[in-house]
């Protein structure tokens, strides 16, 4: 924990300590060793001031120690858990028993130790060990373990065995040996998605020539280097089982699938693969809707849509105010609302994003607005790919600008279809690209899609605590984010020393 998330408690009970050393050492200059009482009374009297200072000495230190408090004044927080870690360790309620092998020689090793013991000490349920298994080889034989830097996770009967040096992977593997039901995300494929088994992924130089995922890229049908795996792989450290489901192979979703993800499809489902959906949000299911720019609805499937108070249109959002680099198509969201799935959830953008219309929804289902534009966007009309390859001209002009205005980017929805049987969640974002592998480590982008499929397995309440996700070192900045920088650099900066230049000038003319 940083400094600024100490417990003011823990800082009374330093100072209460601190005031009773100084009192003991102030007493020591004070109070006379020379007393006018001789014999057992002089005896008497010392006894009593040295049961008196030794009394004080160690109810300070055992308070200090009942009531530990940790400070690390170091810039990188290099001995501090994270704050997610911290998180995981405060909302535990139940004992967890944690023992992490580790080499003494190795300083990452042990830095990790430290921590562990940290987190240890923060919440009297964790119970932390520390073991050198060159030192105690038969404990850890008995653990079955064979490798350094592991932790053993141990809860109510189940076990988790986490090899890493980061405590926030040792705090998930907390959280997955609590957890009691099996969690199971099943990615549909079939219809064009993003695979789940493609790591693959490219990075954009946007411009004026260049590779742009504006409406342009909806004309696409295969976008090789495109993947969903990164997703797949932070739901797997998060201790969910994945599945790739196939509708047009089977009658139904699976009944073991917790959340059913639709990453971007391209191609249109068929009626009964809508109508297995259907069927699925019926009986409770929840899931995630990607519908990027493109994907045209078949009517069974807009009928759900529209039953969960959503409609995709065919147009494209374009956002002057906040959008991501120099393309104004890659709206980046900046602000809002208050949801346990926008909770700590900072800047995120969108490659092409389509808006939503919000329509009175089916049953007793409730919709929420989840993300918007800016005030200044404007949608524009987008053709569906069939009319593309009909008339390839470009479509004419609108007679009218466009109305600027906040657009709906993604909703939550939440209750009872007609003929459900148990109360459904799920989400409808008007774009899938902000989750495939080429943006789903910047910005928040991660921390969004997680959430949301946190809040869909109904764990939303449980302490958010993500993978870290190895990317390469570089500043990403909005659009107005570059402009202050460039007013202030390339502007102010050269101005203000022209104008000290000459300030001095004509002071010494």
């Amino acid at each position: 924990m940083d400094a600024h998330d100490v417990d003011p408690s823990v800082l009374l009970w330093f100072g209460g300590w601190l005031v009773a050393v100084v009192g003991l050492f102030v007493a020591a200059l004070t109070i006379p060793l020379q007393t006018r009482f001789g014999g057992w009374g002089g005896r008497l009297y010392a006894a009593i001031v040295v049961a008196a200072g030794v009394a004080a000495g160690v109810l300070a230190n055992v308070a200090i120690v009942l009531n530990d408090g940790h400070l690390d004044l170091t810039r990188e927080k290099v001995y501090t858990p994270s704050a997610a870690a911290m998180r995981a360790v405060d909302a535990l309620d139940r004992p967890v028993a944690v023992t992490y092998f580790y080499r003494s020689q190795d300083p990452v090793g042990r830095r990790t130790r430290d921590l562990l013991e940290v987190m240890g000490r923060r919440n009297p349920l964790l119970a932390v060990r520390t073991v050198d298994p060159d030192k105690e080889p038969t404990l850890a034989r008995t653990q079955g373990i064979k490798i350094y830097n592991a932790a053993v996770v141990e809860a109510e009967g189940r076990r988790v065995m986490v090899q890493s040096t980061d405590e926030a992977e040792i705090a998930i593997g907390i959280q997955r040996v609590l957890r009691q039901r099996v969690i199971t995300a099943c990615f549909l494929e079939g219809h064009g998605e993003l695979p789940m088994d493609a790591m693959e992924f490219h990075t954009h130089l946007e411009g004026i020539a260049d590779h742009s995922h504006g409406e342009a890229s909806s004309q696409l049908v295969e976008m090789p280097g495109h993947g969903i795996g990164r997703l797949r792989r932070a739901l797997e450290a998060q201790g969910y089982e994945t599945l790739k489901v196939i509708l047009a192979s089977g009658p139904r979703v699976p009944g073991a699938c917790t959340v059913a993800i639709v990453a971007r499809p391209l191609a249109t489902f068929l009626p009964a693969e809508s109508a297995a959906l259907r069927a699925y949000l019926q009986q409770g299911g929840s899931v995630l809707l990607l519908l990027d720019l493109g994907f045209v609805l078949e009517p069974e499937l807009a009928r759900l849509v529209a039953e969960l108070g959503v409609r995709p249109e065919l147009q494209v959002v374009v956002d002057p105010l906040n959008h991501y680099m120099t393309d104004a198509e890659m709206v980046a969201v900046t602000g809002y609302d208050p949801h346990p799935i926008t909770r700590g959830v900072s800047l995120t953008f969108f490659p092409g994003v389509r808006p939503l219309t919000l329509l009175p929804p089916a049953g007793d289902v409730a919709v929420t607005p989840l993300l918007a534009s800016s005030r200044d966007s404007y949608a524009r009309h987008v053709e569906p790919p069939e009319a593309r390859s009909v008339t390839p001209a470009r479509p004419a002009e609108p007679a009218a600008p466009p109305a600027a205005g906040v657009r709906v980017l993604g909703v939550t929805a939440e209750g009872t279809l007609p003929g459900g049987t148990r109360p459904l969640r799920a989400i409808v974002v008007g774009d899938g690209d902000f989750a495939s592998n080429s943006f789903f480590p910047y910005m928040s982008n991660s921390d969004l899609v997680l959430a949301m499929v946190r809040w869909l397995v109904r764990e939303e309440r449980t302490a958010a605590v993500g993978s870290r996700i190895p990317v390469p070192p570089l500043i990403l900045l909005t659009a107005r984010q570059t402009r202050t920088l460039f007013l202030l650099l390339v502007v102010a900066l050269p101005l203000s020393v022209v104008l000290i230049g000459g300030f001095v000038w004509w002071r010494r003319r």
